[in-house]
């Protein structure tokens, strides 16, 4: 069975309330990339929290979100911002916290673990 994830979530939110408002180049780029299958619930939920509002992810949540990749993310973080429901949001500071959720998730992933 498929599992759920919040941006599965997120979509259907916004079918239900008529606010799917994202640009097709988002879209199509998340589509194209099967962007909303790649990350578990409990993952999205934690990148979600670390960009959206006041949160922390895990290295395992580092470990899906990198995965993901840069393109994916970046449409997703993109597509969010375009909805009515988060206009009382920054873009600019929604994708400040993005870039810098990324860029700490990859320095996490990219570092050399300690030997044992």
């Amino acid at each position: 069975m498929a599992s759920l994830n919040v941006y599965s979530v997120l979509v259907v939110l916004f079918l239900t309330c008529g606010a799917v408002m994202a640009t097709k180049e988002n879209d199509q780029i998340i589509k194209e990339n099967n962007c909303e299958t790649k990350m578990g619930f409990p993952c999205v939920l934690e990148a979600f929290t670390s960009i959206f509002e006041t949160g922390s992810i895990s290295n395992k949540c580092c470990g899906e979100l990198v995965v993901l990749g840069k393109v994916c993310h970046s449409a997703l973080v993109k597509r969010t911002l375009e909805n009515p429901l988060f206009k009382y949001l920054s873009p600019a500071t929604i994708i400040a916290q993005s870039i810098q959720t990324w860029n700490n998730c990859l320095a996490l992933i990219d570092s050399p673990s300690p030997s044992a």
